[in-house]
C-alpha cells in the first residue's frame, strides 16, 4: 500500500497540472487607441496545437485562429461578415511554443521600440467561396461555419493591390503584420 501513495499522489498531481500546462491567456491593451489596434489577446491551447488571436477594435474587429496541427490559419473580419483561410508559412509565423515567448516578452516589453522590426505576409484572396470547410480542421471549421470563406495566397515581393490600399491587416502585436488583399463579396 505505501508504495502505491507516491504513483497517487504524482497521477493527481498530473491530473492538476495538465490544464495549467495545455492553456496560456495574455491581453495586450493599447492604451488610447492609438495605432487603431485597439486591444488583443492571444489564447494557447498547447493541448490541441492551436493559437487564437482576438482584436478588439470595434468596427474594424477580427479573430484568428492559427491550427499548426492542420497548418491552416483562419481569419474572421467582423465587417466584412467572411472569413479567410490560409497555408501557414512556417518560415515567417512563428512556432507554437515560440508564439507564447514573442508575447510575454512584448507584453513585458511595453509599447516603446525595441527588439527586431514585424515580419510581414501578403496574401490574395481568392473570390470563389470554399465549400468544404471540414478540411481545414475543427477549430477553423467552427468558427467559419455559417459565414461566407475565401481561401487565400500567399504573394511573393511587392503588390499592385497592397500599392492601390485595397488590403486588410490583421497585425498581431508587433510580431507579425499580415495583409489579406483582394475585394471579398
Amino acid at each position: 500500500m505505501m508504495k502505491t501513495c507516491p504513483i497517487v499522489f504524482a497521477g493527481l498531481l498530473g491530473v492538476f497540472l495538465t490544464p495549467a500546462f495545455a492553456n496560456y491567456n495574455i491581453n495586450i491593451n493599447d492604451d488610447g487607441n492609438s495605432n487603431g489596434s485597439g486591444q488583443q489577446s492571444v489564447s494557447v491551447n498547447n493541448e490541441h496545437n492551436v493559437a487564437n488571436v482576438d482584436n478588439d477594435n470595434g468596427w474594424n474587429s477580427w479573430n484568428s485562429i492559427w491550427d499548426y496541427n492542420s497548418n491552416f490559419a483562419a481569419t474572421r473580419i467582423f465587417h466584412k461578415k467572411a472569413c479567410v483561410v490560409h497555408r501557414i508559412n512556417k518560415d515567417v509565423v512563428p512556432s507554437l511554443q515560440a508564439l507564447e515567448a514573442l508575447v510575454k516578452e512584448k507584453k513585458l516589453q511595453g509599447k516603446g521600440p525595441g527588439g527586431p522590426p514585424p515580419k510581414s505576409l501578403i496574401y490574395s484572396i481568392n473570390p470563389h467561396k470554399v465549400s468544404d470547410l471540414d478540411q481545414f480542421g475543427q477549430s477553423i471549421s467552427g468558427m467559419c461555419r455559417g459565414v461566407p470563406t475565401y481561401m487565400a495566397e500567399e504573394m511573393e515581393g511587392p503588390s499592385l493591390f497592397f500599392d492601390l490600399g485595397v488590403c486588410f491587416n490583421a497585425n498581431i502585436f508587433s510580431i507579425l503584420k499580415i495583409s489579406f488583399c483582394g475585394e471579398i463579396a
